[in-house]
């Protein structure tokens, strides 16, 4: 640990350029991901607020298993069939992917487009299924 100070005192400038790039990288990952949901707030949002849930996982799995009323637009389709979306424009949407790992992306695209209530699910459906909650095929 010694050493490890002595390091850092002596290469200050390394060091505060490394700190800098971590807090640039931690800044980028949250600008694109958006607001974070778990799936016990995403079953509130959609009962008291009438919340509308985006599935943006290819149709093929979509059709395997997916939310109660949950609507398929895939994610590379998305900037296509936005205006799908315009009827629930004030309404919260909640982007679901399989693991939560791809939904930061259309919650970016859709704030840019101004749907400023969307947000994503944390875990994606993978999360949802493992505190069983319904499925529909």
């Amino acid at each position: 640990m010694i050493r490890f100070l002595e390091f850092l005192v002596n290469h200050w400038v390394l060091s505060g350029l490394w700190l800098a790039a971590a807090a640039a990288l931690l800044a980028y990952l949250n600008s694109k991901t958006g607001t974070s949901l778990s799936p016990n707030q995403t079953v509130a949002l959609v009962n008291k607020e009438e919340g509308v849930v985006l599935d943006v996982r290819e149709r093929k799995d979509f059709e395997k298993g997916h939310i109660v009323e949950a609507i398929n637009i895939p994610l590379a389709k998305l900037s296509e069939r936005i205006v799908e979306l315009e009827k629930h424009k004030d309404k919260p949407i909640i982007v679901v992917c399989q693991h939560g790992q791809s939904a930061g992306e259309a919650v970016k695209l859709l704030h840019t487009s101004g749907y400023a209530k969307a947000g994503k699910m944390a875990g994606g459906l993978a999360e949802w299924q493992a505190q069983n909650l319904p499925v529909v095929k």
